[in-house]
Protein backbone atom coordinates (compact mmCIF):
# COMPACT_ATOMS: atom_id res chain seq x y z
CA UNK A 1 0.00 0.00 0.00
CA UNK A 2 1.54 3.46 -0.70
CA UNK A 3 2.74 5.96 1.64
CA UNK A 4 0.44 8.85 2.15
CA UNK A 5 1.17 12.65 3.38
CA UNK A 6 1.22 11.04 7.14
CA UNK A 7 3.83 8.97 6.54
CA UNK A 8 5.83 11.74 4.20
CA UNK A 9 5.62 14.25 7.28
CA UNK A 10 6.49 11.53 9.41
CA UNK A 11 9.74 10.88 7.59
CA UNK A 12 10.78 14.27 7.23
CA UNK A 13 10.08 14.95 11.45
CA UNK A 14 12.63 11.76 11.46
CA UNK A 15 15.32 13.24 9.42
CA UNK A 16 14.91 16.56 11.76
CA UNK A 17 13.64 18.28 7.99
CA UNK A 18 11.28 21.19 8.51
CA UNK A 19 8.29 21.63 7.18
CA UNK A 20 4.96 23.76 6.63
CA UNK A 21 2.46 22.77 5.03
CA UNK A 22 -0.67 24.39 3.44
CA UNK A 23 -3.87 23.42 2.06
CA UNK A 24 -5.85 24.68 -0.95
CA UNK A 25 -8.47 23.75 -3.77
CA UNK A 26 -6.83 20.81 -5.37
CA UNK A 27 -4.49 21.75 -8.82
CA UNK A 28 -3.53 19.72 -11.32
CA UNK A 29 -1.81 22.55 -13.36
CA UNK A 30 0.77 24.88 -13.00
CA UNK A 31 -1.72 27.38 -13.61
CA UNK A 32 -4.07 26.12 -11.68
CA UNK A 33 -1.05 26.23 -8.75
CA UNK A 34 0.08 29.64 -9.60
CA UNK A 35 -3.70 31.16 -8.91
CA UNK A 36 -4.55 29.17 -5.85
CA UNK A 37 -1.17 29.14 -3.51
CA UNK A 38 -1.24 32.81 -2.72
CA UNK A 39 1.69 33.97 -1.36
CA UNK A 40 3.82 31.16 -0.91
CA UNK A 41 7.83 32.02 -0.77
CA UNK A 42 10.39 29.65 -2.22
CA UNK A 43 10.73 27.84 -5.83
CA UNK A 44 7.51 26.37 -7.35
CA UNK A 45 7.85 22.97 -9.03
CA UNK A 46 6.30 20.95 -11.82
CA UNK A 47 7.22 17.33 -12.18
CA UNK A 48 7.24 15.11 -14.67
CA UNK A 49 7.13 10.60 -14.49
CA UNK A 50 9.27 9.85 -17.53
CA UNK A 51 9.74 6.78 -19.37
CA UNK A 52 11.68 5.33 -22.12
CA UNK A 53 11.49 2.43 -24.91
CA UNK A 54 13.60 0.21 -22.60
CA UNK A 55 10.89 1.35 -19.99
CA UNK A 56 13.43 3.13 -17.26
CA UNK A 57 11.46 5.31 -15.43
CA UNK A 58 12.84 9.04 -14.51
CA UNK A 59 11.01 11.70 -11.83
CA UNK A 60 11.83 15.20 -12.98
CA UNK A 61 11.27 18.43 -10.92
CA UNK A 62 12.04 21.48 -12.49
CA UNK A 63 11.22 25.21 -11.76
CA UNK A 64 7.50 25.72 -12.56
CA UNK A 65 8.60 28.42 -15.62
CA UNK A 66 11.22 25.94 -17.48
CA UNK A 67 10.21 24.93 -20.56
CA UNK A 68 11.28 21.66 -21.04
CA UNK A 69 12.14 19.82 -24.53
CA UNK A 70 12.04 15.90 -23.79
CA UNK A 71 13.99 15.24 -27.00
CA UNK A 72 16.89 17.30 -25.97
CA UNK A 73 16.31 16.14 -22.36
CA UNK A 74 16.28 12.51 -23.55
CA UNK A 75 20.33 13.33 -24.35
CA UNK A 76 21.31 15.21 -20.94
CA UNK A 77 19.95 11.99 -18.81
CA UNK A 78 20.62 9.01 -21.30
CA UNK A 79 17.25 7.54 -22.35
CA UNK A 80 16.84 5.43 -25.19
CA UNK A 81 14.81 6.17 -27.81
CA UNK A 82 11.66 8.83 -26.90
CA UNK A 83 10.58 9.81 -23.55
CA UNK A 84 7.10 10.04 -22.16
CA UNK A 85 5.04 10.49 -19.91
CA UNK A 86 4.16 7.38 -18.03
CA UNK A 87 0.83 6.01 -17.67
CA UNK A 88 -1.34 6.91 -14.47
CA UNK A 89 -1.52 2.81 -13.50
CA UNK A 90 2.06 2.95 -13.67
CA UNK A 91 2.20 6.27 -11.61
CA UNK A 92 0.43 4.65 -9.19
CA UNK A 93 2.27 1.75 -8.44
CA UNK A 94 5.45 2.94 -8.56
CA UNK A 95 5.16 7.01 -7.29
CA UNK A 96 2.24 6.31 -4.82
CA UNK A 97 0.14 9.36 -6.38
CA UNK A 98 -2.41 9.74 -9.64
CA UNK A 99 -1.55 12.30 -12.44
CA UNK A 100 -1.97 15.96 -10.83
CA UNK A 101 0.16 14.76 -7.63
CA UNK A 102 3.62 13.95 -9.27
CA UNK A 103 6.02 14.89 -6.65
CA UNK A 104 10.06 14.81 -5.71
CA UNK A 105 8.24 12.93 -2.35
CA UNK A 106 7.16 10.43 -4.28
CA UNK A 107 10.40 8.49 -3.93
CA UNK A 108 8.95 8.01 -0.55
CA UNK A 109 6.72 4.97 -2.47
CA UNK A 110 9.11 3.96 -5.10
CA UNK A 111 10.41 0.39 -3.00
CA UNK A 112 11.67 -1.27 -5.93
CA UNK A 113 14.19 1.99 -6.22
CA UNK A 114 12.47 1.97 -10.45
CA UNK A 115 13.47 5.71 -10.96
CA UNK A 116 16.00 7.88 -11.47
CA UNK A 117 15.80 10.96 -10.16
CA UNK A 118 16.31 14.69 -11.86
CA UNK A 119 16.47 17.87 -10.04
CA UNK A 120 16.64 21.43 -11.96
CA UNK A 121 19.64 23.14 -10.19
CA UNK A 122 17.70 26.20 -10.32
CA UNK A 123 15.69 24.99 -7.26
CA UNK A 124 18.44 25.29 -5.35
CA UNK A 125 18.55 29.02 -6.00
CA UNK A 126 15.88 29.27 -4.13
CA UNK A 127 16.03 29.14 0.10
CA UNK A 128 12.77 26.69 -0.24
CA UNK A 129 10.99 24.42 -2.52
CA UNK A 130 6.96 23.70 -2.61
CA UNK A 131 5.92 20.64 -3.71
CA UNK A 132 2.79 18.25 -3.13
CA UNK A 133 2.68 15.76 -0.18
CA UNK A 134 1.50 13.12 -2.06
CA UNK A 135 -1.76 14.92 -3.05
CA UNK A 136 -2.82 17.94 -5.15
CA UNK A 137 -4.75 19.74 -2.56
CA UNK A 138 -1.64 20.96 -0.69
CA UNK A 139 1.55 22.48 -1.07
CA UNK A 140 4.56 21.18 1.78
CA UNK A 141 7.48 23.40 1.68
CA UNK A 142 10.99 22.41 2.38
CA UNK A 143 14.51 23.93 2.42
CA UNK A 144 15.61 23.50 -0.72
CA UNK A 145 19.16 21.58 0.38
CA UNK A 146 16.91 19.37 2.66
CA UNK A 147 15.16 18.04 -0.60
CA UNK A 148 18.20 16.34 -1.98
CA UNK A 149 18.87 15.40 2.02
CA UNK A 150 15.37 13.83 2.04
CA UNK A 151 15.98 12.01 -1.41
CA UNK A 152 19.08 10.56 -0.40
CA UNK A 153 17.48 9.55 2.83
CA UNK A 154 15.70 7.34 0.33
CA UNK A 155 18.27 5.83 -1.30
CA UNK A 156 18.94 7.86 -4.43
CA UNK A 157 21.60 10.48 -5.66
CA UNK A 158 19.83 13.05 -7.53
CA UNK A 159 20.94 13.79 -10.95
CA UNK A 160 21.15 17.91 -11.16
CA UNK A 161 20.50 19.44 -14.32
CA UNK A 162 20.75 22.74 -15.34
CA UNK A 163 17.72 23.49 -16.79
CA UNK A 164 19.01 27.06 -17.43
CA UNK A 165 21.54 26.03 -19.97
CA UNK A 166 20.31 25.19 -23.39
CA UNK A 167 20.34 21.41 -24.60
CA UNK A 168 20.70 20.52 -27.66
CA UNK A 169 17.74 19.38 -29.46
CA UNK A 170 18.26 16.02 -31.13
CA UNK A 171 19.62 15.69 -34.53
Amino acid sequence: MAKGEADLLARLDALGIAHETVAHEPVFTVEESQALRGQLDGAHVKNMFLRDKKKRLWLVTVLEDRAVDLKALKKRIGAQGSLSFGDADLLMAVVGVSPGSVTPFGVINDAEKRLTVVLDAGIFGHGTVNAHPLRNDKTTRIAAADLKRFIAAEGYEAEIVDFGAPLAPEE
